[in-house]
């Protein structure tokens, strides 16, 4: 089924054009893109982001933060904005604490393509939903919630000057694909078969009674790793974007780099060809809503868990449409990134 929307402007219309024979198989081979773009902009960028700024200010969305992304050479521009909804993290009241990220919703603004328009797109909250709510009693409920929650962000997008659109962006899987998403074809081995739980892999515990002290601890560690974190030869250092409190029992930190920016954009650009100019050589602009990376610190009643997820394991999940041979020639970057967040958490804690 193919859908094109023409207009929302705060309540969303939409005509469905459904192919004969259309059934529940067809709905079961659905593809969604882990990105969605929901906005072909008229403005340029800076009148865009403006725009768009105002709109969320006049939401029910909370702005944690922006994330500037450092394109390749500067050529072209990127920015990213990490939101929460409060109806969302209503309706995952209850949930365990470990499925953080599905409540992180993170917006891009962009320029792409020919005469470098300006795009939006966001991090697709039912693509998320798919991967971090599956098996649960609560899934059916989670993924209406996460529905919700993206018509609420293409209402507050749609007050932004430009043309409504939805494009479900690559990688494009099924939900069944996403519900046991453990890496992808041949590369399943490199993200060692792990689902999305056994990807939070685990830098330190404490005990619950000391989890406000853990998130001090994890922010005071994040942040004295910081210097020289805009530099894009340093994949040692690191910038702390966000600390989002998610319910009470877990904290979300949103970290990122020039070096993890400029790799991710870059690599994810090599080998695609569509949207891509001479004045606007780097499509793969358009993933920068899988930054920044992730530490989570989790309180599960047992146990404070202080984890990052496996770095392998989440660059498939976002960036698996750069091929397969873009991983296999990079296989040693997602390990650097990897081992420098664990050293940069590690630092600080080593010395108390």
């Amino acid at each position: 089924m193919t859908i094109r929307f023409i207009k929302r402007s705060g309540v969303m219309l939409g005509l469905a054009l459904a192919m004969t024979g259309w059934c529940a198989n067809a709905m079961a081979s659905q593809k969604y893109g882990i990105f969605e773009r929901i906005l072909d902009a008229s403005g340029s960028f800076a009148q865009t982001t403006q725009a768009l700024e105002k709109s969320i200010a006049a939401s029910h969305l909370v702005l944690h933060a922006t994330d500037n992304i450092a394109v390749p050479r500067n050529v072209q521009q990127a920015r990213v904005y990490i939101l929460t909804s409060p109806t969302y993290e209503a309706a995952a009241q209850g949930m365990p604490p470990d499925t953080v990220s599905a409540q992180i919703l993170r917006v891009a603004v962009y320029t792409y393509g020919p005469g470098k328009k300006t795009q939006i797109d966001m991090a697709n909250p039912v693509a998320l939903a798919m991967v971090y709510y599956a098996k649960s009693k609560e899934y059916p409920q989670m993924i209406a919630a996460a529905k919700a929650v993206s018509s609420e962000i293409k209402n507050v997008v749609d007050q932004v000057p430009g043309t409504p659109i939805s494009v479900q962006l690559a990688p494009r899987r099924s939900e069944s694909d996403l519900n046991s998403f453990d890496g992808d074809g041949p590369a399943k081995m490199m993200a060692d078969w792990d689902n999305w739980r056994e990807s939070q892999d685990t830098v330190y515990k404490a005990k619950p009674a000391n989890f406000a002290a853990t998130v001090a601890r994890v922010s005071a560690a994040l942040h004295a790793s910081s210097k020289g974190a805009m530099n894009p030869d340093n994949s040692s250092s690191w910038r702390v974007v966000s600390e989002i409190p998610v319910g009470t029992n877990a904290v979300w930190f949103g970290i990122d780099n020039a070096y993890t920016q400029n790799k991710c954009i870059r690599i994810n650009s090599q080998f695609r060809s569509r949207g891509k100019t001479k004045d606007a050589p780097y499509p793969g602009v358009d993933h920068a809503p899988a930054l920044p990376l992730e530490v989570l610190v989790i309180n599960n009643g047992k146990h404070v868990q202080v984890a990052q997820y496996g770095e392998m394991w989440r660059m498939q999940l976002y960036f698996w449409d750069s091929g397969y041979l873009a991983f296999a020639t990079n296989t040693l970057i997602p390990s650097t990134i990897y081992g420098s967040i664990k050293q940069a958490l590690t630092a600080t804690v080593a010395s108390k």
